[in-house]
């Protein structure tokens, strides 16, 4: 089984899993119920045949005893109580009768069936009760007694009965079969057995329809919790009834609708703000430039201006720079923001492009270089130039040379390690190295740069479908950045080839100030 179908069915399970509890709570409650009732009427059931039967045997042995072997001699041989023990059988059908008496002082037994009942089927236990003088008590004037037991021979059931006539008369036993009243019990208990499962399949169908009638509301709530996560905030549930699901529907249409209100008025007050930032460093281009080349006229003509004055010139010349460099990170972050920044994807030679950027912001004398010439990709030129000069800009600054960038890659990716050999960044500081302006400490909140150079490479790294980590190097030897690009950025994005560059610029694109009060 692939991974999504194992994901899909344990989805299955997890949707189902309510619905399976609610049926096995159903189930086992009618099992429970049916099972018991069962139980309790056959019990019952068994107990008033058994007894009527029984009682009916008994009263009417007893009788016989009474009136026919009472009023028999004390001596008689053995066809003479096997004929009147025939008599007795015979005036009752349905048991077997068994007397003995004594002839000369000697025992003598009679049987009304020699093949059905015979002494030896008579228990030890019954014998010895019948045989037993009973004491006499109040309202009591018998000696012997009628004693009965259940007995199974070969495998039937039967009743044994014994009673003893007072006076020296015959002793008298009688079997009664109760294979009927098995039969008859033994279809009861499968009447019972099937109306038993008739209940666990009504109650599972009754288990499913109450499941499907409480459940498909939820399921209905938990599709729409499910697109409202999705960002579709105009979701919304029809509400029917009056229980406490439609309650619960209510609430999450209010709740809907508020989060729908809020996301709106949040989205309204950034795009705002994305706007305003984006016309401000539109409106500041146009003075910016005509200060920036006063500026560079000024700073050309320094060593011929008062001395007094040409520090002021250079610090005019040097915050010119640094405000033109602000506004346009700026413009590239509100590009961001707004999703309209776009890649221009070319095929380059990786380590052609790292010599290109680092021999045009001359640091050729500060960074070593390892990388395979040959190795080519297919990313945006121009954005890899940026974030490559603000991670080695940001290593040079903080950290000091040699800056070590090495470029290596598989099938699939693109990974450089920029590496300095500074004291590191803090721990505490490592998660925030590539948020916005963030200052490692409120004692110098200015630096050269706009603080904004690594959260932009950042940026850059991400529309490509890569990343970059910052850590440090486990020999505690300065920091490491490490960046990951995909070999062939087209693949993973749908980026347009021939996108207006001119339109899409990213400012000067040597930043390396993001890491600012980092170390």
């Amino acid at each position: 089984m692939s991974g999504a179908a194992k994901r899909s069915f344990l989805a299955g399970l997890r949707w189902t899993s309510l619905r399976l509890r609610l049926l096995i709570v159903f189930a086992l409650v009618a099992l429970v119920a049916a099972v018991s009732a069962s139980g309790i009427a056959y019990w019952l059931n068994r107990e008033a045949v058994l007894t009527r039967t029984q009682d009916a045997a008994l009263g009417d042995f007893r009788r016989q005893m009474q009136n026919r072997a009472a009023s028999l001699p004390t001596q008689l041989t053995a066809a003479e109580l096997r004929h009147a023990a025939e008599q007795m059988a015979s005036s009752s059908p349905g048991y077997h009768v068994l007397l003995v008496g004594s002839h000369d002082g000697k025992p003598v037994v009679g049987s009304s069936d020699l093949d059905a009942f015979t002494a030896q089927d008579v228990p030890d236990s019954l014998r010895k009760q019948v045989s037993r003088k009973q004491p006499l008590k109040k309202g009591d004037s018998f000696e012997y007694h009628l004693f009965w037991q259940r007995t199974s021979i070969g495998g039937t059931p039967y009743l044994v009965a014994g009673t003893k006539i007072i006076g020296g008369g015959p002793t008298g036993y009688m079997l009664k079969s109760l294979d009927q009243e098995r039969q008859d019990l033994n279809s009861l208990a499968w009447s019972l057995g099937i109306a038993t499962a008739l209940a666990l399949i009504g109650s599972a169908l009754l288990a499913q329809a109450a499941a499907t009638t409480v459940l498909r509301p939820v399921q209905r709530l938990g599709d729409a919790a499910r697109k409202l996560g999705e960002g579709k905030l105009d979701t919304r549930l029809v509400v029917s009834g009056t229980d406490e699901l439609a309650d619960l529907s209510r609430t999450f249409n209010r709740a809907a609708g508020s989060l729908e209100k809020k996301v709106a008025d949040m989205s309204a007050r950034e795009e705002s703000s994305r706007r305003f930032v984006a016309d401000m460093s539109h409106e500041l281009r146009t003075p910016l430039t005509a200060i920036t080349a006063v500026a560079e006229v000024l700073e050309d003509e320094a060593d011929s201006l008062d001395p007094m004055i040409a520090p002021a010139v250079h610090l005019v010349v040097s915050e010119t720079r640094r405000l033109n460099d602000l506004v346009e990170n700026l413009m590239e972050v509100t590009r961001f923001d707004a999703g309209t920044a776009r890649l221009v994807l070319d095929t380059v030679d990786v380590a052609d492009q790292v010599t290109a950027c680092v021999d045009a912001r001359a640091w050729l004398d500060a960074v070593d270089l390892d990388a395979e010439r040959g190795l080519m990709v297919r990313l945006d030129p121009r954005r890899l130039d940026v974030i490559l000069a603000n991670l080695i800009g940001n290593a040079l600054k903080h950290g000091g040379s040699p800056v070590r960038v090495a470029v290596r890659a598989d099938d699939d990716e693109l990974t450089i390690e920029v590496r300095d050999h500074g004291p590191g960044v803090p721990e505490e500081v490592l998660p925030h190295v590539f948020d916005r302006f963030y200052k490692a400490s409120a004692s110098r909140p200015r630096s050269e740069g706009s603080g904004l150079g690594l959260s932009i490479a950042m940026e850059n790294a991400h529309i490509h479908g890569g990343d970059i980590t910052a850590f440090n190097s486990p020999d505690g030897d300065g920091a490491v950045f490490l960046l990951r690009l995909p070999r062939d950025a087209g693949r993973l994005l749908d980026a347009p080839a021939d996108e207006d560059r001119d339109d899409d610029r990213d400012g000067p694109g040597d930043d390396a100030n993001g890491k600012d009060g980092a170390k």
